[in-house]
């Protein structure tokens, strides 16, 4: 179809059924009149409207408003599934994928543990193979997939940089041997980044231009936003915090090799522990088996906790410590960015909950120059593969939504 021109009937057209098609995913089900008064168009207008999205297959009548006084009007819907996506998030421990359809509604996930001795595409593939069963819905129905890993690729090398713990996943052929694996346009990114993502479209950052998202499960990281956009440097290493020189400890030096810096030995999941011995806090019982993280961060959440839940005595004394430890690192982000707000995310910053927070508020305000809010992340159930389908469902909406093709 030939580009639609300025003023052209074909291109109000496809505006008008953007603007629905954004109403219904925003609002759900609405009637004939409630998408005129909505958008401003005539009735018999918005009916040209509905038509034609539902010859589209783009909505669906789906039952009355009969709960109204008068005759009962027709409902429309977004057609969730007219497009699917997918995510994966990619750990040391384990590879979770998701399938979303149009509305983002989850509609199949699957989860295997981390194989060192098995090849990364097998087990993207393996993984991404699983959702899709589980969503009852083949790989050709699938528009775009968004894989979150830890650290970044390259945009210069396409290596895997500042993950140096995620094994398989470095050879400089890697990106074209998953590109031919996968039957779909695929894009890759930093999964605190995706966190961010998740936050920025359905928690704590909606509305928010300029926010930095501290995360902090197996390892301490940040992701940048700026006028509403991820900032992710020159090498995709932007946000990397946890390799920051910090006082309070000495110099790390080969950070890259190392895996770790001044603020990840500072402040990481790891020191909870020894806190909490330092301060007179009782060691949890070991985790389960079958906990939802590994280990050490299965601990560190345990006492952070255990101490939010009765903030006084050492408790106090333990929430205290840590909140100082971290602000000593976020001093530093925020002196140089100067945020309008700091979203506190991952399983171990969140489990202090709110006397975590205050603490690390009053600590940051004798440390830092500006004094942004912080808040607590509100995305608690997979934020990074959350982040992954919101990031693949907006370049998939594009697509669709994009009537004038």
């Amino acid at each position: 179809m030939p580009a639609a021109t300025p003023g052209t009937p074909s291109l109000l057209r496809a505006m008008n059924d953007r603007a629905a098609l954004e109403l219904l995913l925003t609002h759900g089900p609405l009637s004939r009149t409630r998408i005129g008064q909505l958008t401003g168009l005539s009735k018999p207008t918005a009916s040209q409207l509905l038509a034609r999205l539902e010859s589209a297959g783009l909505v669906v009548a789906t039952g009355t408003d009969g709960g109204r006084p008068g005759p009962s009007a027709q409902l429309y819907a977004l057609n969730g599934p007219a497009a699917h996506v997918g995510g994966l998030d990619v750990t040391p421990e384990r590879v979770l994928a998701a399938v979303a359809d149009l509305t983002g509604t989850v509609r199949g996930s699957f989860e295997l543990p981390y194989t060192e001795g098995a090849g990364a595409v097998e087990q993207v593939t393996r993984a991404l193979d699983g959702a899709l069963r589980a969503a009852g819905i083949g790989a050709a129905d699938l528009h775009r997939l968004v894989i979150a890993t830890p650290g970044a690729f390259d945009p210069q090398t396409g290596r895997l940089r500042y993950a140096s713990h995620l094994p398989g996943w470095h050879s400089p052929t890697l990106l074209d041997e998953l590109a031919a694996a996968l039957p779909v346009p695929v894009e890759y990114e930093n999964d605190v980044n995706l966190a961010a993502v998740a936050e920025q479209r359905l928690g704590a950052a909606r509305g928010y231009e300029d926010f930095v998202l501290l995360w902090n499960e197996e390892g301490l990281g940040a992701a940048l936003v700026f006028g509403g956009r991820l900032h992710r440097g020159w090498t995709g290493g932007a946000g990397e915090v946890g390799f920051l020189p910090v006082s309070g400890h000495p110099l790390v030096r080969q950070v890259t090799r190392a895996n770790t810096g001044g603020y990840q030995e500072l402040a990481g999941v790891q020191v909870l522990p020894r806190l909490a011995a330092e301060l007179g806090v009782d060691t949890p019982p070991p985790p389960a088996p079958d906990a939802p993280h590994g280990p050490q961060v299965a601990v560190g959440v345990a006492l952070l906790e255990r101490a939010a839940a009765a903030p006084d005595g050492a408790n106090l004394d333990f929430l205290r410590a840590y909140a100082t430890v971290l602000a000593t690192g976020l001093a530093s982000v925020v002196a140089v960015l100067d945020p309008e707000i700091v979203v506190l995310s991952g399983a171990v910053i969140t489990a202090g909950g709110d006397p975590l927070r205050t603490l690390l508020e009053t600590e940051l305000a004798e440390l830092a120059p500006s004094r942004p809010r912080l808040v607590t992340g509100e995305v608690r159930e997979r934020p990074v593969l959350r982040g992954a389908l919101e990031s693949a469902l907006a370049a998939a909406r594009e697509e669709v939504f994009d009537t004038s093709r």
